[in-house]
Formats: C-alpha cells, structure tokens, sequence
C-alpha cells in the first residue's frame, strides 16, 4: 500500500435505524452532493449489517486524507445542510426520523495491504 495512504484516517458513522429502513437509507450517502467536492475526501462506503432481528445497522466509512479535512467538513455550512432535518409541510407533523442512534468513530490505518490478482 503507499505510504501516503497509511497517513489517512477513516470516519464511521454507526447508525442504527428502524427496522426495513437500512437499505431504502444507503445511497443517500454515495448520492451526488457536496461531499464530492470536499477537500480531502477519498472515498465514501456504506455498509450493511446482516441479520438483525430487532433493527437495522448502517456503517458509512468516510476515507480522508487528513484529520484537518474531516474537521473542515464537519464545520462546513456543506455538512449541516446535509445533516438537516427534512422540514414537513405546513400545518404537518415533522416525519419521524428513522435514526435510533448513531456513533461517530474514528480510525487511523495502523497498517493496510493491496492484493493484487
């Protein structure tokens, strides 16, 4: 693996959420948005945990390039409108989030390696 990717961290945002809501839920997060364009991401991955019986889980890995690129985001006016809650209709009930809770995690690569075949 290049040494420069040893250097990245990795955010995972745990999620769990209603049950059935898992996959409807996943690619939102790879849709096009802002996050293209933001400085210092590498790679977005979503995750699916398998048989549950109770809920479901949703692992979003974010890959960046630096802590300081992270914090940006998190600080950016990009990420607390993609973080919004979704305003109802006048006169309605705001939709009830599918979102049970949700971990930030995260990681720095110790050591990695690419297979090739």
């Amino acid at each position: 693996m290049k040494k420069e990717l040893l250097n990245m961290i990795i955010v995972t945002n745990r999620m769990k959420v209603k049950k059935g809501m898992g996959a409807a839920m996943a690619p939102r997060f790879t849709a096009p948005g802002p996050l293209d364009t933001t400085k210092g991401i590498v790679k977005v991955e979503v995750l699916l945990t398998r048989n549950l019986p109770d809920h479901d889980e949703l692992s979003v890995n974010t890959y960046w390039e630096t802590d300081a690129d992270f914090a940006a985001w998190k600080e950016s006016d990009a990420f607390k409108t993609a973080h919004k809650r979704p305003e109802g209709k006048t006169g309605e009930a705001p939709k009830e989030s599918p979102v049970i809770s949700s971990e930030i995690i995260v990681y720095d690569i110790a050591t990695a390696k690419e297979v090739g075949k």
